[in-house]
């Protein structure tokens, strides 16, 4: 079983590539530069290494989401485009699941968290039982004030790692009643090879799906099409206000309109003379 791991969903772009669950090569990078210049390199290169001919590929794993829009996209269109031209199947991993997957066995719960900026993240609760990853919280964008209140309900020890874990380091200090800690830096950001090992057993799960039939799952609206919500209803509210400053104009109107001839006001309204 030879297999070809993405995950370009944060800030991380990371490829990888197993074999008979043996992990033959890893690169990572967390750096600044886009994706979309690093990605194909990157896997080229992995590639090259170990003389893999992506044609004797049997699967495709790719980060399916959340995560970045341009991210998440770019991984998704890679692994898209390479299924196509090689006829592979793919395998989409949730983000978090992967995420949590790096700290296999681990004990307490684990609590990835990723960045979704607006004092949220994207985040899910688990646990390790048996060597099997079992989910307490599915993945959803959450407010880290929920995220906390949810933890310290648990009243479990936890472990946290991802961006978000660092970007809001102080208020889960702050927050938290349960004891945390933060994943080491080798294990606190998405690696493919954690990826691509979660993904094994979903294809062996037989949870695979045509390049064609793939899509990355976003969770939540992109910060553009928020924005664009935003305007629609901000232009409902005020064509809203606009029709009722309309309404109460014509009520002056007609409370200021002079009675025709043979007509008069009373207290009740319009009286014929």
């Amino acid at each position: 079983m030879k297999l070809l791991a993405i995950d370009s969903s944060g800030l991380v772009a990371s490829v990888a590539f197993l074999e008979d669950g043996v992990l033959l090569a890893e690169y990572t990078v967390n750096y600044k530069k886009t994706h979309s210049q690093t990605l194909l390199p990157m896997l080229d290169a992995a590639a090259s290494m170990i003389d893999m001919d992506l044609k004797t590929l049997d699967a495709i794993a790719v980060a399916g989401g959340p995560g970045s829009f341009t991210g998440l996209r770019i991984g998704s269109a890679t692994a898209k485009g390479l299924g196509l031209a090689l006829d592979k199947p793919l395998i989409s991993v949730p983000t978090v699941d992967a995420l949590a997957y790096n700290l296999y066995d681990a004990e307490g719960l684990v609590c990835p968290m990723m960045d979704a900026r607006r004092c949220q993240v994207y985040t899910g609760i688990y646990r390790f039982n048996n060597h099997e990853l079992l989910t307490v919280a599915a993945q959803k964008p959450e407010a880290v004030a929920d995220l906390a209140e949810e933890l310290n309900r648990l009243g479990e020890p936890v472990t946290v790692l991802g961006d978000g874990a660092a970007v809001y380091r102080e208020k889960l200090q702050e927050l938290l009643k349960v004891p945390f800690t933060e994943a080491p830096p080798h294990l606190n950001r998405q690696r493919a090879g954690a990826l691509g090992a979660l993904a094994l057993k979903y294809y062996e799960e037989g949870k695979i799906q045509t390049a064609r039939e793939h899509q990355p799952e976003y969770l939540r609206l992109s910060q553009a099409e928020r924005e664009r919500a935003e305007r629609e209803q901000s232009g409902r509210e005020l064509s809203g206000r606009d029709k009722s400053e309309r309404g109460r104009s014509d009520c002056r109107q007609f409370a200021c309109r002079q009675p025709e001839s043979g007509q008069g006001y009373s207290k009740g309204g319009i009286t014929n003379g």
